[in-house]
């Protein structure tokens, strides 16, 4: 949730260096996400002075997305690889090839940004991917989840190291606004871009940045609403824990094949309404086959079945493409089978495939 860039900002000094960039330990190869905005300019190179004053450590490959959406897009690109020219460190230009959809735009790019950089890093054996979220960045995403009314994981919001399909996620600059990396680029004369979507109130999250000074004279400001995802995030964490001491006490097995989770329906409902909720996403999530699940699927489809269970009553819903089932004391899970198509449809595709 970021207000107007406030003079007087502090540049970040050398000595703060190690306290940002000490989460890279640990890691060989790191990937940073560059788009050449004020931010992930930022990460750039106080990534590369914190290694420069290092005897060992990481080694950096850097990566732009290019989503093609707006002209000049690709000149920009360009030039963050003259910067990483210049700074001595590799960089590639991803693009995002194909159509693009005409509505939530900005949720797919954020979306694809995150696949193309998460593919590279995994094609290059990268272990680790460095993003430039800043305080504002978090502050924003926090309200961005409280107006869509997500649930205690989602406004815990993001972690400064969290890991997605198996690639480890480092945000530095989760505590430090923004304002703070602007001064240092200005400091040091380094060039950045600004992205005039972000600005744009066609879209949901520059509206709220608009909001910003309204909601900080109320004292909701960045700083709390970071507050709010710190406590959020250590709630998150105890019932998780909770969630894995209750996934043994069930008997949920197996988990690892693509075989049906099983699980025993009188300690299933016997367990708090916050534990089941996660049990039974997690059983969902590991059998689903038609993308993420919504936290309100997901609630509507506990009730559902606790209702049921009360009733002695059998029950069958899918969700996500993945099947529940509640009978004779089992709660079980499967991945659904894949949709059947239309007579025609179908005759088609057999004719098709007799010819290949």
């Amino acid at each position: 949730m970021q207000v107007a860039e406030r003079p007087g900002a502090d540049p970040i000094l050398d000595e703060e260096l190690e306290g940002l960039f000490g989460l890279f330990r640990g890691h060989s190869r790191i990937l940073l996400g560059v788009s050449g905005g004020p931010d992930s300019t930022a990460l750039l190179l106080l990534a590369r002075n914190w290694r420069y004053s290092q005897l060992d450590g990481p080694s950096f490959c850097v990566a732009t997305v290019d989503h093609g959406l707006r002209p000049g897009s690709d000149t920009e690109a360009a030039g963050v690889g003259a910067l990483c020219e210049n700074l001595g460190m590799p960089h590639v230009v991803l693009p995002w090839r194909g159509p693009k959809p005409g509505t939530r735009i900005q949720e797919a790019a954020r979306d694809e940004r995150y696949t193309l950089l998460k593919a590279f890093a995994r094609e290059n054996r990268l272990d680790a991917l460095a993003l430039a979220h800043t305080l504002d960045d978090q502050a924003e995403t926090v309200l961005f989840r409280l107006c869509r009314g997500s649930g205690i994981a989602g406004l815990a919001a993001m972690r400064q190291v969290s890991r997605r399909r198996g690639l480890t996620i480092l945000r530095p600059f989760l505590d430090l606004p923004k304002a703070r990396l602007v001064a240092t680029l200005e400091a040091s004369g380094t060039p950045f871009v600004r992205d005039p979507s972000n600005s744009d109130p066609r879209f949901t999250r520059p509206r709220l940045r608009m909001m910003a000074p309204v909601l900080e004279s109320e004292g909701l400001d960045a700083q709390r609403l970071a507050l709010l995802a710190r406590r959020a995030a250590r709630a998150d964490a105890a019932l998780e824990l909770q969630t894995d001491t209750a996934q043994a006490e069930v008997g949920l097995q197996p988990w690892g094949d693509e075989g049906p989770l099983r699980m025993d329906a009188v300690r299933f409902f016997a367990l708090p309404d916050e534990i089941a909720l996660r049990l039974l996403m997690r059983g969902v999530m590991a059998r689903a086959s038609e993308g993420t699940v919504e936290l309100a699927k997901a609630e509507r489809l506990l009730e559902a079945f606790r209702i049921s269970h009360d009733t002695g009553s059998r029950l069958r819903r899918t969700l996500a493409g993945a099947v529940v089932t509640l009978r004779q004391g089992t709660l079980s899970i499967v991945t659904a089978p894949l949709r059947q198509v239309g007579t025609r449809a179908r005759s088609t595709l057999l004719a098709s495939q007799s010819k290949s």
